[in-house]
């Protein structure tokens, strides 16, 4: 039994569940008819200029510099059904290529890249999520939203009991913050738009198979995620059955008011077929080779981690605010899934353009700095591989990033937003670099 088998027998269960109780006529939607919720195109052009390198490896940033160019497309589908239940289909596809080949650093500075890296994926279309929610009402206090990606319009409990089934990004519901969220609209260095020590379960474009439960009140949300984890570092082919592998993480957020500040904790546990630092660099001394973390890959292995994300609204209603990041894993197993980073801290804001008479514009700044752990930078020391990250040799020092973008609205549905990056020991070498990066972001959305 695979796991679209195991989402469809709960999917019925929880509906046999959800037809004990009675529905108000006000909660039956009129009609069962798809809703388009949105369709978006983004374009970066982005230049990576020369840097001194002295020497280089297969996943090293160009010495030379490099310019490309990435685009991509989504359609994003809603429709409720009866009993509390929705569900959801995003189609998407992506062109183009990263600076470097979308390696060489842990901040890798175009996140609208699929993670590719050395994997080959093709440029066709794909579905990117397809999901069954189900919200039961705790109480009879509503909010009301409107439309946008993966939420359909209308009336929302404050107090609910939530579950999410099927394939999607598990980013999209942890993690989260107002400020530092969407590498399509704000930051896109990938330091930046999630915690870069959380290594989520994730295929090679981002998304995964699983479940989400979620207890909501109006103050607090207490979430729990499972997730099929891929069967190779980057992989593209996912890993079942949960129990002999999966991503588990829970996260409690605090937020008082609807709009006012937030904190959110989160924790996380991988188990998956990977491979441990120590035990490669053990075998490569014995075969006095350079070390292959995947040569040592076994069944079972774990990694575990934390994450804190803070979130300030200033003024502007919000539109104006500060945000920061703090994350830390054990380092122990290899970076597998999301970016090659074991400690992790990001700090940064935002100011809205009504200051200078341009309230839909923002300005914004943030800097980042990772780590590594220390049988991981002895790995890379030793010219090990990793999926992002390889210069054949190492002189360690944390990766420093820092990003400033202008978002202007041109016309309503239409942003163009100049970007810079500045990095230091990318790829945690301080032997490399630092590396200057000039992109252009176009990004239009219905």
């Amino acid at each position: 039994m695979n796991l679209q088998s195991i989402i469809t027998a709960v999917a019925a269960i929880l509906i046999l569940g959800a037809i004990t109780t009675p529905l108000r006529a006000s909660d039956a939607p009129a009609e069962f008819v798809p809703q388009l919720l949105g369709a978006q195109y983004t374009f970066i052009d982005q230049h990576q200029d020369a840097l001194r390198s002295p020497y280089s490896g297969p996943l090293s940033l160009r010495a030379r510099g490099d310019t490309e160019r990435s685009h991509t497309f989504g359609a994003y589908f809603g429709v409720a059904l009866p009993w509390h239940f929705q569900f959801y289909l995003d189609a998407e596809m992506f062109k183009g290529a990263g600076v470097s080949n979308a390696t060489g650093m842990a901040g890798l500075t175009n996140g609208d890249v699929i993670r590719s890296g050395t994997a080959d994926l093709g440029k066709r279309p794909y579905i990117a999520r397809r999901v069954l929610r189900y919200a039961l009402p705790l109480g009879e206090e509503t909010d009301t939203v409107e439309a946008a990606q993966d939420q359909l319009a209308g009336k929302e409990y404050a107090r609910r009991f939530e579950v999410k089934l099927g394939k999607f990004a598990v980013s999209d519901d942890f993690d989260k913050n107002r400020y530092a969220n969407s590498t399509r609209t704000q930051f896109m260095n990938w330091a930046l738009f999630n915690n870069a020590a959380w290594d989520f379960a994730a295929d090679t474009r981002g998304y995964t198979g699983g479940a989400m439960l979620a207890l909501v009140q109006p103050a607090w949300t207490l979430r729990y995620g499972i997730y099929e984890m891929p069967r190779e570092a980057n992989g593209q082919a996912l890993e079942w059955p949960l129990s002999c592998a999966r991503g588990e993480q829970v996260e409690l957020t605090w937020q008082p008011e609807k709009d006012g500040y937030a904190v959110r904790l989160l924790a996380f546990r991988n188990i998956a077929r990977m491979g441990v630092y120590r035990d490669a660099i053990a075998i490569a001394k014995e075969t006095n080779s350079a070390p292959d973390i995947r040569a040592d890959d076994r069944d079972g292995r774990r990694k575990h981690g934390y994450a804190v994300n803070a979130e300030l609204p200033l003024t502007d209603d919000g539109e104006t605010g500060l945000f920061a990041r703090i994350g830390w894993n054990d380092g122990r197993t290899e970076s597998f899934a999301f970016t090659e980073a074991d400690r992790a801290v990001s700090v940064g804001g935002q100011l809205s353009g009504a200051h200078w008479g341009r309230p839909q514009d923002r300005l914004a700044l943030a800097i980042a700095v990772n780590g590594i752990s220390h049988g991981h930078r002895d790995y890379l020391a030793l010219g090990g591989n990793g999926f992002l990250i390889g210069d054949g040799r190492l002189d360690y020092g944390r990766e420093q990033i820092a990003e400033i973008y202008y978002a202007a609205q041109l016309v309503p549905h239409l942003t163009i937003s100049p970007d810079f990056q500045f990095a230091r020991n990318p790829g945690y070498n301080r032997d490399r670099g630092p590396a200057r990066f000039f992109g252009l972001r176009v990004h239009a959305e219905l």
